[in-house]
């Protein structure tokens, strides 16, 4: 203060105004900004984040442009489809500023001018869809918005990154049609799954007795086999039993006893067949050589065939 005090005024006054000088002819540019510089009124250059420095008096700040990403709503409009159906629209633009001299000199209002083309590329997009597409295939119509706001905008320095609808309301007449369409629909789908599962009962269950009827002709066809595999082997120890008899009878036979044995079983018989013959008013004669065992065997022979004869006739 002492130093200030003891100089002149007039040196004050210069050195207050070469620091408001100084200081006019510094500038700090804050990060994702842009300072677009003039001189005399004409584009002299544009300063990014950092340190930088202008001319006082002759140079100054035409435009302070952001080049952060920006979301604007774009309000409500109407629209009318391929199919003539009015629809109202609205959306959210996100969009940035690459090339701040454009932004600053290209258009007038970049904000106002990029939400109107959105609106207006909306409505001729909607114009080319029908009213099913508009619903099903949003995020075609949203990439066909950017696409062409994009070629528009251009020359505006400025890039459109996304588009989103957020809601498409049709008259309440549509909104009725297509509640009543989605109910038969729903409706025929029930119907569908219903016949579906009816179709499939119906399968099962025919499988089921199919499955049945072949489990128990199997079992039956098993039971035939076991049955005739078990009256098989009974016939088969049928003949052996005859067989083993026959052999014995046979191995009997070849002796003295067995002779004897035989002998009395045929003299039996003949009696026996007497006895039936009488029963049947039948006349035999026999010749008069009864005491010979090969007489006595070959009449006993005769009248047994006899009568086998008669019974068989």
């Amino acid at each position: 203060m002492e130093i200030l005090t003891s100089l002149p005024i007039l040196q004050i006054v210069i050195l207050v105004f070469i620091l408001v000088v100084f200081k006019s002819c510094i500038l700090f540019v804050p990060q994702n900004r842009a300072f677009v510089i003039e001189r005399f009124g004409r584009y002299q250059s544009t300063k990014e984040a950092g340190l930088g420095f202008i001319l006082p008096v002759i140079d100054r700040i035409g435009a302070d442009r952001s080049l952060k990403e920006q979301a604007v709503d774009v309000p409500s409009q109407n629209a009318i489809t391929k199919d003539n159906i009015s629809l109202t629209v609205d959306g959210v633009l996100y969009f940035r500023v690459l090339d701040p001299v454009k932004a600053t000199y290209g258009v007038d209002d970049y904000v106002f001018a990029v939400t109107q083309l959105a609106q207006t590329t909306m409505r001729s997009e909607l114009g080319k869809m029908e009213l099913d597409k508009t619903f099903e295939e949003r995020d075609m119509l949203n990439t066909n918005i950017v696409t062409s706001i994009n070629e528009a905008s251009s020359p505006w320095g400025i890039q459109v990154l996304r588009y989103e609808i957020k809601d498409i309301v049709p008259p309440k007449s549509v909104m009725d049609a297509m509640e009543a369409q989605m109910k038969a629909e729903r409706v025929k789908r029930a119907q569908i799954l219903e016949s579906e599962g009816d179709r499939q009962a119906a399968i099962n269950r025919a499988q089921g007795e199919q499955q049945s009827v072949v489990l128990a002709a199997e079992a039956d066809r098993d039971e035939q086999v076991l049955r005739a595999e078990g009256e098989s082997r009974a016939i088969v120890a049928v003949a052996e039993a005859r067989a083993e008899a026959i052999k014995r009878i046979g191995e009997a036979a070849d002796t003295d006893m067995g002779q004897k044995a035989i002998q009395l079983d045929l003299a039996t018989r003949a009696i026996e067949a007497k006895h039936a013959i009488a029963k049947e008013s039948s006349v035999v004669l026999l010749p008069d050589a009864t005491s010979d065992a090969s007489a006595v065997v070959a009449q006993v022979m005769s009248i047994i065939r006899s009568i086998n004869e008669k019974q068989s006739g």
